[in-house]
């Protein structure tokens, strides 16, 4: 029996998120599906982060245990033939077998991509979020500061959330742009359900006059999802990278 740790790169946009459904195409099915197919084993992979319908990643981690006589780190090569082009399976290892995708994390990074632009892009229709009103960087980077350090991030808590606790450290943020394209990256020891999502809807407020950049700290404060900002769609988001 060995563990093997997969890191995944993937288009969310033809999915239903990560998780494994019955009666929907998911990352991880299709992923399972292959292994099946390669090894003749059914076999449960334990992904890192359930990303929603329509997120993507560029480094999503994932383990499972075989007992293939398959090199762990030939099974990159292998699945890639399987696979949709839209999963890419960029490496596989053999890890310690208490290993475990979710639970060993240390923390995470995300990229949200948003399209500040008067008319929408037929290339980043799928990719980013577009936003025609032209967008204040300059106090968006003022509030992204004031999500920085260990809060109780209950007001950019989506409901459905089963996290123990709401508190979360924030390592480091960042806003750049490029032309018409905005890049927001995050890392922190984790995140709640939508948490990212939701920080991008409420700089967007930000950047557009609806909030205040120094109100940030009392919408953290407050521990009302009421105060801050709106749920913004799934398509810009990205995993970035997991940290063990």
């Amino acid at each position: 029996m060995k563990n093997v740790k997969l890191t995944i790169e993937y288009d969310g946009t033809n999915y239903h998120g990560w998780q494994a459904q019955s009666n929907a195409k998911t990352v991880q099915g299709t992923i399972e599906k292959a292994i099946h197919g390669l090894t003749g084993e059914k076999i449960a992979i334990t992904g890192s982060s359930r990303t929603d319908q329509g997120v993507h990643a560029y480094g999503q981690v994932a383990n499972f245990f075989t007992n293939s006589n398959i090199p762990p780190e030939r099974f990159s090569y292998a699945l890639n033939r399987m696979l949709p082009d839209d999963i890419v399976i960029k490496k596989s290892e053999e890890v310690n077998m208490d290993f475990h995708a979710r639970y060993c994390s240390k923390g995470k990074k995300y990229r949200y991509l948003i399209y500040n632009n008067s008319f929408p892009s037929a290339i980043y229709r799928n990719r980013a979020y577009h936003i025609s009103h032209r967008l204040d960087l300059e106090k968006m980077n003022r509030a992204i500061e004031f999500f920085k350090g260990t809060h109780d991030f209950s007001a950019f808590r989506a409901t459905g959330s089963s996290s123990k606790t709401s508190v979360r450290t924030i390592f480091d943020v960042s806003l750049t742009s490029k032309e018409d394209l905005i890049c927001f990256e995050v890392s922190g020891d984790g995140f709640l359900y939508n948490m990212v999502r939701i920080m991008v809807g409420t700089i967007v407020d930000v950047g557009m006059g609806r909030i205040e950049a120094e109100d940030i700290p009392d919408i953290i404060e407050s521990l009302d999802r009421r105060r801050a900002g709106r749920t913004a769609p799934p398509q810009g988001l990205y995993l970035v990278e997991v940290y063990y």
